[in-house]
């Protein structure tokens, strides 16, 4: 069976992936990512692929890897294979991002900055409250109460440098575009999109088409945070793919 390296989305943590069977039934590494609290021995990395390149270093025991990631940590997956192709069996990207064009980084810096001025100022409780006021959770006030409030507790247990770190060294307008590196990919590669989250339902689509060997699958009545809103979908995405 091909274990897994388990890669959690921005103020998300190792954490994000407890819904999954039992490592006995579905073996796993799930690291923190830069920036993020229990990210040790990160000091070193100071750009987006350096990141890449520490999870590479993370992951030698488990070649070749099934590699999933959510969000940021699809963006970080996706690096990875166009990185080190020959150590990854297979790619589940859930909500991902192939990297901006050169003219759209200079707006999202500017995002980026005003979320950490915001980290900075106020600290973390009261970016957490702006951050999840954003239209792209609004699926998730469907969710239980338990479930929402395990979740703002995972982000609240990340520190404003740490995460301004994260947005710094590998948040979007840092990250290399790959997209003119897709159609020579032949990794294997589940792409994983909310229908609620139309952006991300249009990437997956655009990424569907440049990817030789990508299966394309859309949640009904669902957002943009799959690990929470629809664990039990991902799930049978992961089991499916490692078994093929």
């Amino acid at each position: 069976m091909t274990a897994l390296l388990c890669l959690h989305g921005f103020t998300g943590s190792p954490a994000s992936w407890d819904f999954l069977p039992d490592r006995a039934v579905l073996p796993r590494l799930a690291p923190a990512l830069v920036g993020h609290a229990g990210a040790n021995a990160a000091e070193a990395v100071q750009r987006f692929e350096d990141e890449v390149d520490r999870l590479a270093v993370l992951g030698e025991s488990l070649t070749p890897v099934h590699i999933v990631g959510y969000s940021l940590g699809a963006r970080l997956a996706l690096a990875f294979a166009v990185r080190h192709p020959s150590r990854v069996a297979r790619l589940t990207l859930i909500s991902a991002h192939p990297g901006l064009p050169d003219a759209e980084r200079a707006a999202r810096r500017t995002s980026d900055a005003a979320w950490c001025e915001l980290l900075t100022t106020r600290g973390v409780p009261a970016f957490v409250e702006a951050w999840q006021a954003q239209p792209m959770w609004a699926s998730q006030a469907r969710l239980p109460g338990v479930a929402r409030a395990k979740k703002q507790k995972e982000r609240l247990s990340h520190s404003a440098p740490g995460l301004c770190r994260s947005l710094r060294v590998t948040g979007l307008a840092e990250m290399p575009n790959y997209a003119p590196a897709l159609s020579e990919m032949r990794v294997p590669t589940d792409l994983v999109a909310g229908a609620l989250d139309e952006k991300f339902c249009n990437l997956a689509q655009i990424l569907a088409q440049k990817l030789a060997r990508a299966r394309l699958e859309i949640v009904p009545d669902a957002g943009h945070d799959l690990l929470l809103e629809r664990p039990d979908f991902i799930t049978e995405v992961i089991r499916r793919g490692n078994q093929t």
